[in-house]
């Protein structure tokens, strides 16, 4: 997402470049290729509009210091807009009462079920919450069963009536069932239609006034760029929704929704989809999104997923294996492992500054630790925990055990010790640094 108007906006910042001063002349010039690549995005006109007239005026009010250049302050000033564009600060979800109740709404297609399951998830494991999905969509034929199906993933419990075809009384008697059993926040999964109708409108107004929400979520997808915008103004005129979530943000998506419907509906984007995968949700950081439009990476977002699969005691444990140079196949498993639970490997490189354009026609495969589990897999436990013993004979045969070569499996034995050899160095560099605080 946004690749396109990256590069767009990385050249138009580029008029600026070797000017002393920023004068209207040239900031004119730089804003109007900034317009077309807002445009181009698919951003409504008159946010378009609006946003470069206010950056404009900020740009001819600033004096460059000698430290800054005209195109880097250009760019500070283009990112300090985008943020406040997408609503300035990050919104937080209000599940604060107990059950805590989540409408959420949509046109058919825009992944509200799937979406629900994933908020579930989240909300389950972060906020210690004990979630009940709902099933109100009675039209759709797998609509059901999709929920059933996710909610069995994530180990939640899912409600639904199968004779009933009034999704209102079947909301209303969920909520009892909560309140009945003990569960804390309650998800009701509405139904969409191809398009907005008077009949859907009618039914969520009644879904909503007959639960009263504590929060009404609008799910959209991205990639319908305007048409996101204007469904999300339509429903909102109904409903009064609190947030609104962009799914497929992983697509071929110009960007466009996410950076005009803050302006149109007034109402911020709460969270956003990366995937398919029930772990691809992310909260919606406006200035982390700036951060990635403008080519600067994430990684405020790459460590905090890295923290989520951080465990205290397994980096205590780990710490002194290295230190004794006892780092085995065991341990490199293990931390494949947690690499591939952050998400996908693309959308984590993105977020490093500068490795987002440089990656982004390469494709990078989530298999890609495929062909390496395969060898470390076909290995004995005893080859795992002692990889001096692996000769030629048993390179040989973990080879054919793996569908690999030869030359694979002693590539990843040499990149292996490596590793070790650098892990090693900076323990040892860190215990260093230590020794001179213990003596004082």
């Amino acid at each position: 997402m946004f690749d396109n108007l990256s590069e767009r906006l990385e050249r138009s910042f580029k008029i600026l470049k070797g000017e002393g001063k920023i004068t209207e002349i040239n900031v004119a010039e730089t804003l109007k290729d900034v317009r077309k690549a807002l445009l181009d995005a698919d951003v409504n006109y008159k946010v378009a509009k609006n946003f470069t007239d206010t950056v404009k005026e900020k740009a001819l009010g600033q004096n460059v210091l000698t430290a800054v250049k005209p195109s880097q302050l250009m760019v500070k000033i283009v990112h300090d807009e985008l943020t406040q564009l997408m609503g300035g600060e990050t919104a937080e979800i209000n599940i604060d009462s107990r059950p805590a109740v989540i409408l959420m709404s949509g046109l058919q297609g825009s992944g509200k079920t799937t979406f629900s399951g994933k908020l579930a998830r989240m909300l389950k494991s972060k906020k210690n919450r004990k979630p009940l999905l709902v099933a109100c969509d009675v039209y759709r034929p797998a609509a059901i069963e999709q929920l059933r199906v996710l909610a069995e993933q994530i180990e939640v419990p899912m409600y639904c009536e199968l004779d009933s075809k009034n999704p209102v009384e079947i909301a209303q008697h969920a909520i009892q069932e909560a309140k009945a059993k003990g569960y804390d926040l309650v998800i009701v999964d509405t139904a969409g239609r191809l398009a907005v109708d008077e009949q859907m409108m009618n039914e969520i107004a009644a879904i909503k006034e007959a639960i009263n929400p504590n929060e009404i979520l609008f799910v959209v997808d991205s990639m319908t760029g305007q048409d996101a915008v204007n469904t999300a103004k339509e429903f909102n005129d109904r409903l009064d929704f609190n947030g609104v979530v962009l799914t497929k943000l992983d697509g071929d998506t110009r960007g466009g929704a996410a950076l005009s419907i803050r302006s149109v509906v007034n109402k911020p984007i709460k969270f956003v989809g990366t995937g398919e995968k029930l772990d691809a949700i992310d909260q919606f950081h406006p200035a982390r999104m700036a951060d990635r439009i403008l080519g600067m990476g994430d990684i405020v977002s790459l460590v905090e997923r890295a923290q989520e699969q951080y465990d205290e005691e397994e980096a205590k444990r780990l710490q002194k294996k290295i230190a004794k140079n006892q780092f085995d196949f065991n341990d490199f498993l293990s931390q494949i492992a947690q690499i591939k639970k952050m998400g996908n490997l693309k959308d984590l490189a993105s977020m490093i500054p500068g490795v987002g354009k440089a990656i982004k026609d390469i494709d990078i495969d989530d298999n890609a630790f495929k062909s390496i589990e395969a060898i470390i897999y076909s290995m004995t436990p005893a080859e795992r925990s002692n990889p001096e013993i692996l000769n030629g004979s048993r390179r040989t045969r973990i080879a054919k055990g793996s569908g690999t070569t030869i030359q694979e499996v002693n590539r990843l034995l040499k990149q292996f010790d490596q590793t070790r050899k650098m892990m090693k160095m900076v323990t040892s560099s860190k215990m260093g640094k230590m020794m001179p605080k213990i003596k004082r």
